[in-house]
């Protein structure tokens, strides 16, 4: 287990283990949970029988109302700032008292799961909704125990999500009424004022983030997995880091290959395990032709949330966002016909990196060193098109740190030195994908085909680029493959595919400029080796 129950300090707290509520309602199958939902008016069921329900006000989560309670075991070891703010012990007892008291004459779901498909590294989770929807979305989420698993369940973590309920910010410390707090310590999450499912799907892997590297030298990862059969016979698992927009989802949702997870992994010295037991997919334009097996997960026992029906029908139009562009699906990962139960891979041998650079300056692929793997790792660099704001046509460089700032509460050098740590032990390759732009910039170059870049994936994991020439780029230094099977020559180096080759130039050293002013931030506290990983011009 990761770590003991801890006995909650709270003078007069009643324990976490037993919240007196008006009806508790324990360990529903999904049926009985979609049958409560309707009852109780919070969805409707779509013509493919999946529950679509409406997130209220908020339609994605709230990161500047996202606490983390500042205590002895945290102090020093959170990165507090912008991503992690503090709040003082006192303030969450607080809220956690008004909130219990708050649940007394409600019905409440309560729903036992863990986190951790490796079983070694299970996270035992006890959740209380009062949301019968928010209690489905946590059974298809998480992994669920088996019967015999749930006999004497002994929570580690527990949340109480609450909506209904609203902070008084002069009074509770919070800056709205709106909240998610993290109690790493006691082991409790607090949310309020929200009915945004993914606050506790989110708040679990910040959670891990924190524990996994801290208690267990255990590199908890923002990345998709999948596993297949390498050139040798044995077991390949490869791992695929990204922003939206990346193509993440896309990229590891290989038919020849078995999916381990969409979103969330660790890794452990025995390999690759998936932290949940479902996918969290957008659905923003869903097609049966783009993404066929999201779009056949949307049946009885998923929840779409924040889309909306084609007019006189229960069919979902996927193109509407008159609500939000997160529009999302939850889905069990068994309604992935290739899915891997349990989620669990071997060592990984390859790792993508995946950026949408849409200042058409980044090889469409290069191998990184391991001291370039960890500087692109604090970087999380993508580069999305321009805006619809009038006179916007440059691109938008965007840099999340781990490719999951908003959920790291350790410093990110604390995870790149353990990523080059585990790289250089099991000799795992890591590669810098572009899957964006060649031949100019958005408005200017083209999106590099999906085919090329598929092909590209499937060279480095069959080995075929280990005994390709190689040159190094002039001004990010990394090293680019001269040939890859099923892949023109030409664009394998981005400044040939450009009319002007003097106007590239100045564009990658602009975008060289960038990374090294994002990295000012993070210098301090890396070492050379990580240093030295940035662009050379």
């Amino acid at each position: 287990m990761i770590s003991e129950l801890s006995t909650p300090v709270g003078e007069g707290h009643p324990g976490i283990l037993d919240i007196p509520t008006a009806e508790r309602l324990v360990n529903l199958s999904p049926a009985e949970l979609i049958e409560h939902a309707l009852r109780n008016g919070e969805g409707t069921l779509t013509d493919t029988g999946a529950l679509m329900v409406d997130t209220g006000k908020f339609t994605g989560r709230s990161p500047k109302d996202r606490y983390i309670v500042r205590d002895a075991n945290t102090a020093d070891t959170v990165w507090w700032g912008d991503i992690n703010r503090p709040i003082e012990p006192e303030k969450f007892w607080g809220l956690y008292h008004k909130m219990v008291a708050f649940l007394a004459d409600k019905r409440v779901y309560v729903r036992d799961a863990y986190a951790g498909a490796h079983p070694d590294y299970h996270l035992n989770i006890r959740v209380y909704n009062t949301l019968a929807w928010h209690n489905l979305f946590c059974n298809t989420m998480f992994l669920r125990p088996t019967p015999g698993e749930q006999v004497g369940f002994r929570p580690e973590f527990t949340i109480l999500c609450v909506p209904e309920f609203k902070a008084n910010p002069a009074e509770d410390g919070t800056q709205a009424e709106n909240f998610a707090i993290l109690n790493l310590t006691d082991n409790i999450i607090l949310i309020g004022g929200t009915a945004y499912s993914g606050e506790m799907k989110k708040g679990i892997f910040s959670v891990l983030n924190f524990k996994l590297p801290v208690e267990r030298h255990t590199l908890s990862m923002h990345a998709s997995a999948n596993v297949g059969t390498g050139p040798d016979g044995l077991a390949d698992t490869a791992i695929f880091f990204g922003l939206s927009g990346t193509g993440k989802t896309t990229l590891s949702a290989d038919p020849s290959r078995c999916l381990i997870g969409d979103d969330e992994h660790g890794w452990a010295s025995e390999g690759v395990f998936n932290f949940e037991g479902g996918c969290y997919a957008k659905v923003i334009d869903l097609s049966e032709e783009k993404e066929p097996d999201i779009f056949r997960a949307v049946r009885f026992g998923a929840v779409v949330e924040n889309t909306r029906f084609l007019p006189g029908t229960r069919t979902v139009n996927y193109a509407d966002k008159s609500k939000t562009e997160n529009t999302r699906v939850a889905y069990p990962i068994h309604f992935i016909d290739n899915a891997l139960e349990p989620s669990v891979g071997s060592v990984p041998r390859n790792i993508f990196f995946l950026t949408a650079d849409a200042f058409g300056v980044l090889p469409p692929i290069s191998r990184l060193t391991p001291g370039q793997a960890m500087y692109y790792f604090i970087s999380g660099y993508t580069a999305k098109v321009a805006g619809t704001e009038v006179g916007v046509t440059e691109p938008k460089a965007t840099f999340s740190p781990c490719f999951g700032e908003a959920f790291m509460p350790l410093h990110p050098t604390r995870y790149a030195e353990m990523l080059g740590e585990k790289m250089t032990e099991h000799e795992t390759r890591v590669w810098l994908i572009n899957t964006g732009w060649t031949g100019g910039a958005y408005g200017t170059g083209e999106r590099i085909k999906l085919r090329y870049t598929r092909a590209m994936i499937t060279a480095a994991l069959r080995g075929e680029l280990d005994a390709v020439p190689y040159e190094n780029h002039p001004i990010f230094g990394i090293a680019v493959p001269q040939q890859c099977p099923g892949v023109p020559a030409e664009l394998l180096n981005p400044r040939g595919t450009w009319a002007d080759e003097a106007a590239y130039d100045e564009k990658a050293r602009h975008v060289a400029r960038l990374f090294r002013e994002h990295f000012a931030e993070f210098e301090a506290f890396a070492s050379e080796e990580i240093r030295a990983g940035g662009p050379i011009a």
